[in-house]
């Protein structure tokens, strides 16, 4: 049960998040948002950075659910326009409905987290699924230094998403197809 509220309580601090900014985050808020009584989230997250911290871990494991979950819908990545094309579809998440939502969330709290070592290890970015698909990719088409070259990708394709989610639209193909296209150099 324990398990289930502080579940019920991240989830609705990463609503409060997306709704009304880093400021708005108050357990207060938190307990209004998920329909429970005063006090509820204090005591599950005692201070602020308790509060933080579990939001944070939510999100990750939110996001490595989706990626996990496209991994497991998409076949292995054969050519750059499959590449690119899965770029499209994860962009499209990020900055619609709850993938926006998180989105928001997600940047509000990377900002925290550089005065807060703890939630960076959280944020840090994890093995998962879609980075792995990436990094085979890179592999099988014979890129030096994969590594490197995978997250450079997946950070340039991070801040394309960022520049929509403050200027509004979606991310064209172009600039993924070019960010692609400079991996496999």
């Amino acid at each position: 049960m324990a398990s289930d509220r502080r579940t019920l309580l991240a989830d609705a601090a990463l609503d409060v998040l997306a709704d009304e900014g880093i400021r708005g985050l108050t357990h207060r808020a938190v307990d209004r948002k998920a329909a429970l009584p005063p006090g509820t989230t204090s005591a599950y997250f005692r201070t602020r950075a308790a509060l933080l911290t579990g939001l944070v871990t939510r999100l990750v494991q939110l996001d490595q659910e989706e990626l996990q979950t496209m991994a497991e819908h998409l076949r292995p990545i054969r050519t750059a326009e499959e590449l690119v094309d899965g770029m499209v579809l994860l962009t499209r998440q990020r900055l619609t409905g709850e993938g926006r939502r998180r989105s928001l969330a997600r940047y509000a709290c990377a900002v925290e987290s550089v005065r807060d070592p703890e939630l960076r290890e959280i944020l840090v970015p994890r093995e998962n699924a879609g980075r792995e698909a990436v990094r085979v990719f890179l592999a099988g088409q014979g890129v030096p230094d994969v590594e490197n070259r995978t997250h450079t990708l997946l950070t340039c394709m991070d801040g394309l998403v960022f520049d929509r989610l403050v200027s509004g639209g979606e991310v064209p193909v172009e600039p993924l197809e070019g960010i692609v296209a400079a991996a496999l150099r």
